[in-house]
């Protein structure tokens, strides 16, 4: 199993040629996941989307091509694993306005798939926890799991 500390996770960059067509051709199910997610963590920790929960699936679902800023690539002997950043365009980019997300390919002939939408689970000093699944645009993209 690849893992952040197995692989090494390349700097982030814009998206180039390769990555768009890859973000285009899983756009519809990134789409999808992200709304289906919203609402089931809206049912036990809204908390996760608190930051959008004033908008609309259609909304919060806005995003297209233009809006993905930022790729970071690993390569492992099971293939090629793509981390993105796409904002949110219904919402200001001065705060919490962007979506971390994984695909994965066996390598160059074969089929990418949407592996992950990021949500993040925190464990504070006094014990609480705290969510998130929307992130400000310094928020580093880094290598997650979940």
């Amino acid at each position: 199993m690849a893992t952040a500390e197995t692989v090494d996770l390349g700097p982030p960059h814009e998206p180039k040629e390769e990555s768009i067509k890859v973000f285009k051709d899983l756009e519809h199910d990134l789409k999808k996941e992200l709304i289906h997610i919203r609402h089931q963590h809206n049912k036990h920790e809204p908390e996760y989307f608190a930051a959008v929960e004033h908008l609309s699936d259609a909304e919060l679902a806005g995003f297209g091509p233009d809006d993905f800023k930022e790729v970071r690539v690993a390569t492992s002997a099971y293939g090629i694993h793509m981390f993105g950043k796409v904002r949110i365009p219904a919402m200001p980019e001065s705060g919490p306005a962007y979506i971390h997300f994984r695909i994965f390919t066996g390598g160059p002939d074969a089929e990418a798939r949407l592996h992950s939408i990021h949500t993040e689970e925190k464990e504070q000093p006094d014990g609480g926890k705290t969510f998130r699944a929307i992130f400000t645009k310094n928020d580093p993209l880094e290598w997650f799991d979940t």
